[in-house]
């Protein structure tokens, strides 16, 4: 008995600190999304609901890139009479006559009134990286997607936001490419062959209430990439808290300090068998 309660006491002390030190998350994907979530959630407490019509508009062909998430999220949609208008490229937006102007996919133009309008704008690097050498055509600095190294200059590496890399560009994602970048630059400056390589590991916590979230975890190919043994893309409550209470003392004491690298250890603990 004594050794099965030891165990037992050892478990969750582990899962506990683990879970408490867990990740920071970033936004991007499904930062036009959640305050579509807590608006509408908050007109239906407020008894206004019927009222109001909420839209959700997106350049993508699905809510979201991975499959396992678009498909909870439409069924939270329809669920909560959000409608959703894929394929959608916002033009024009007249603010005095509160009207704004959408193409869809055939070119066809699309004009819808608001009282409310919520717009999520279209990412770029910034100046100084555009103009530089070290980027593409598309103005983001051109890396290799494994080792994170330039592709013309092998002296340079490139992590975050700045980057090329067909992943979505979030603080989660940054934490597992500072692993590989901090290991290549000293493999690259000892002379040695680059040995780590970038999964496209990134997340994104999808809050769908003042209580709940989605927490979407995924790597290349947009695959889904769980830490939990659980079923992340589940709306929960614990998941949430994660979010509102832990990562943001995590961002502060960890993160901005390096000393991050992702949960790619946790994930071999709590989700051995890659479930999920």
């Amino acid at each position: 008995f004594f050794f099965f309660f030891f165990f037992v006491f050892f478990f969750f002390v582990v899962f506990f600190f683990f879970f408490f030190f867990f990740f920071f998350l970033s936004i991007v994907l499904g930062a036009p999304q959640k305050i579509m979530y807590l608006c509408e959630e908050h007109w239906r407490n407020r008894g206004v609901r019927n009222d109001i019509d909420v839209q959700y508009f997106t350049t993508l062909p699905a809510i979201f890139g991975v499959k396992k998430y678009a498909e909870r999220l439409m069924a939270v949609c329809d669920g909560r009479d959000i409608g959703v208008n894929l394929q959608t490229t916002l033009t024009e937006v007249d603010s005095g006559a509160s009207k704004a102007k959408f193409t869809d996919a055939t070119g066809s133009e699309i004009e819808k009134p608001f009282d409310f309008l919520h717009v999520g704008l279209p990412h770029k690097a910034a100046p100084a990286v555009t103009a530089s050498e070290v980027s593409d055509d598309s103005g983001f600095v051109d890396v290799h997607e494994g080792t994170l190294q330039h592709k013309r200059f092998p002296n340079v590496f490139g992590i975050g936001d700045c980057t090329t890399l067909p992943t979505s560009k979030t603080a989660a994602a940054v934490t597992a490419q500072s692993k590989v970048v901090k290991t290549s630059i000293r493999e690259f400056i000892e002379g040695k062959p680059l040995s780590s390589v970038y999964n496209g590991y990134t997340s994104c916590p999808l809050v769908t209430g003042k209580d709940k979230l989605i927490l979407a975890e995924f790597r290349y190919g947009a695959e889904p990439h769980e830490t939990f043994f659980w079923d992340q893309g589940e709306e929960s409550k614990l998941q949430y808290f994660m979010k509102k209470e832990v990562m943001p003392k995590l961002y502060w004491s960890l993160l901005l300090k390096g000393k991050w690298e992702g949960p790619g250890i946790l994930r071999k603990l709590l989700n051995p068998l890659g479930k999920n």
